[in-house]
């Protein structure tokens, strides 16, 4: 009979699985992060080894086909752009070839009413041979065409009386003259124009020594 303040004795097979327990306990990850294995812990440590380089490659897998994929969406974005680009540099190269084709379209499509009043002063002179008519209609026909043309910008360059300046005038000739001062525009030969700021052609002038 045992006192009940004493322990029972453990069986053998208690005891046996008493030492199995600790040898388990023996082969946890602190004991293999330790390296405090036998060699049944170092079968342990490879398959732990094996599973963390295969999620690694999976990992690594993962990211190559996520770069693959961007870079196919890059390149096809890319492509897209280029075809655009191509179709808008065609289409611009086509405006500026019908822009320089048609330039002076808007210009002549204004000086046609000056065309008919011309042709219809001829036609008139040719039925009545009267000069003072025929003067007075070419006259008005010019003013026309000066009215016409301004609207576009065109504007006569200042000549006679002014200093001679090589960029607005061209001198053809220099003469004494005590009415002027020295390079001064006494006579204009030819009227020269601006074009809006731009000097269409310049003025042929006599310019004093």
């Amino acid at each position: 009979m045992f006192n009940r303040g004493e322990k029972t004795p453990r069986s053998g097979k208690d005891t046996m699985k008493s030492e199995d327990t600790i040898l388990e306990n023996d082969y946890t990850e602190e004991n293999i992060a330790g390296g405090e294995v036998s060699d049944g812990g170092e079968e342990v440590l490879e398959d732990v080894q094996e599973i963390s380089l295969e999620e690694k490659v999976l990992t690594l897998e993962a990211e190559l086909k996520q770069s693959k994929d961007q870079a196919n969406e890059y390149f096809t974005h890319l492509q897209r752009l280029q075809a655009d680009f191509d179709n808008y540099r065609k289409r611009t190269q086509k405006e500026k070839e019908e822009t320089v084709r048609y330039a002076a379209e808007r210009i002549v499509e204004a000086m046609l009413p000056i065309l008919d009043n011309f042709e219809r002063a001829i036609n008139s002179t040719r039925a009545n041979q009267d000069f003072n008519a025929f003067s007075q209609g070419v006259e008005m026909i010019f003013k026309q065409m000066q009215n016409t043309l301004a609207k576009e910008g065109l504007t006569a360059i200042e000549a006679v009386g002014q200093t001679f300046d090589p960029n607005l005038h061209e001198a053809v000739l220099q003469v004494d003259s005590e009415d002027y001062p020295e390079n001064t525009v006494v006579e204009e030969l030819q009227k020269g124009y601006y074009l809006k700021e731009k000097v269409l052609r310049p003025s042929m002038v006599k310019v004093s020594c």
